[in-house]
């Protein structure tokens, strides 16, 4: 575990496990890197070497009062990677973090990169359009700023249940699932969590998606309630030159996280790492 400082000097959390080829997770809002920690115990026992960070704003990472934008957090993994000496890095992204993920590629390329994992990701553009007809209205993300702004903490209560699609009969997420994003939730700036709002809901990721030039796995949950499948998933695999897509049936958008479908991401992580 250590701290990165970025070219415009916060500090960067990241946790490092394990020795081998590099896997680097990324993760989403409003959580931190230990939204990652089965996956990186996973890979690390498996000969990879994981690695997870804190994005600013975020967990035990720098609170600045600005910088909540893709090319900033696109920036910082930069500078993250560089600090690590990362070669042939494998990148594993969750949600919003997927936006981060594309936004890297986008600007900074695929040299350092050998594969690339997208899981309920926002990529290509989540906000409604006369274009994307299957994103969310805009309406949706400004109740979430206002349920942020109003009382954050019970917000964070409630919005876990669609996270985790918890409130669907016979659901497999656990209260501990619900406890453990309230606690990295509360541990995100109230400033970044209103601003990275704006960022991944109005971020189009199209021209991002067009530089991928790697092996890239896209994994989403049909039942997703925070990412829509429709106007995500689906349309990056059109996106990526030979992107896989695998859909899990009932998944919700915490999969990562949930018994019995973090097992199988597991399992598809690793078969994906090591073809």
């Amino acid at each position: 575990m250590g701290f990165v400082k970025t070219r415009d000097g916060v500090e960067i959390y990241y946790k490092d496990w394990g020795r081998g080829r590099p896997v680097l997770f990324i993760h989403g809002w409003p959580l931190n890197a230990d939204a990652w920690e089965d996956q990186m115990k996973a890979v690390a026992e498996n000969g990879y070497r994981a690695i997870a960070h804190d994005r600013r704003g975020h967990g035990r990472s720098s609170q600045p009062w600005d910088g909540y934008d893709f090319d900033t957090f696109a920036d910082d993994l930069d500078d993250l990677i560089e600090a690590l000496g990362l070669w042939d890095v494998a990148l594993v992204a969750h949600s919003m973090g997927g936006g981060e993920l594309a936004r890297y590629i986008g600007r900074h390329g695929t040299n350092r990169v050998s594969k690339a994992v997208l899981l309920s990701a926002i990529p290509p553009l989540m906000l409604k359009t006369d274009t994307n007809p299957e994103g969310v209205p805009a309406e949706v993300f400004e109740d979430i700023k206002k349920g942020i702004l109003n009382e954050r903490s019970q917000f964070w209560k409630d919005t876990a249940d669609g996270f985790f699609s918890a409130n669907r009969p016979n659901t497999p997420a656990t209260q501990g699932n619900k406890d453990a994003f309230w606690f990295m939730a509360m541990q995100e700036s109230i400033k970044a969590g209103v601003d990275c709002v704006t960022a991944f809901a109005e971020t189009d990721f199209h021209q991002d998606l067009h530089r991928f030039d790697i092996p890239t796995l896209i994994v989403h949950g049909d039942d997703d309630q925070i990412v829509p499948i429709d106007a995500t998933a689906r349309k990056s695999a059109e996106i990526i030159p030979n992107a896989k897509l695998k859909v899990y049936e009932g998944g919700s958008h915490g999969i990562a996280m949930v018994p019995g479908f973090k097992d199988r991401f597991n399992t598809d992580l690793l078969e994906f790492l090591a073809t």
